[in-house]
């Protein structure tokens, strides 16, 4: 049987370095936020229930209008849910639809940073919580983005509290960067071949 796991963390928490380890070590990752944004331009219901929403200058030649849906959704809480609630159920089916597709491996994995806001729990067997100090995690963000602290840390508070996240995980991978990643990416796979 295949074990599902699914990988998060807090912006700059470094998940995309963990998830790209684990692909390095023949373990499929579904990147959510990837395939999120293909869906977003391809699948027809999402199109159309957008344009329905927000009329037909959501989508400029065949591409979403990024700016115009975030003028929408930005501090808008009600918005921002009708989006999820159109885009989180198709991201579900085309998830459920990989795993079924890559059901011969041992262990998969899905990455995504609201994977527990986003109800995606339900869809794995454990969860990896990737983890860092704040500090590290607003340096590495603003070296990354070109971005001003007061951005960082307002994306920051914008997701849930690493906390109360840890309460979901199973593992958690500490990614301070003093502790080596792949030792702890190797037990973490020991562990779930035992």
């Amino acid at each position: 049987m295949v074990i599902k796991l699914g990988i998060t963390g807090g912006i700059g928490s470094g998940k995309s370095v963990v998830s790209h380890l684990l692909q390095v070590m023949g373990i499929p990752v579904y990147i959510a936020d990837d395939e999120s944004k293909r869906l977003t331009e391809s699948d027809i219901f999402i199109i159309d229930q957008l344009r329905s929403l927000y009329g037909k200058d959501i989508y400029q030649n065949g591409k979403l209008n990024k700016s115009l849906l975030a003028s929408f959704i930005f501090n808008d809480p009600l918005q921002a849910a009708k989006v999820n609630e159109i885009i989180h159920p198709q991201v579900r089916a085309d998830l459920r639809n990989w795993f079924v597709a890559h059901n011969s491996n041992d262990i998969v994995a899905m990455e995504s940073a609201i994977l527990v806001e986003a109800g995606f729990i339900s869809e794995i067997d454990y969860l990896v919580m990737v983890d860092a100090p704040l500090e590290v995690r607003l340096n590495r963000v603003i070296k990354r983005d070109s971005s001003s602290k007061e951005l960082v840390m307002s994306r920051i508070k914008s997701q849930m509290d690493n906390e109360k996240k840890k309460e979901y995980a199973k593992f958690i991978i500490n990614n301070d960067d003093e502790c080596l990643l792949i030792p702890q990416i190797t037990a973490l796979i020991k562990q779930l071949q035992l």
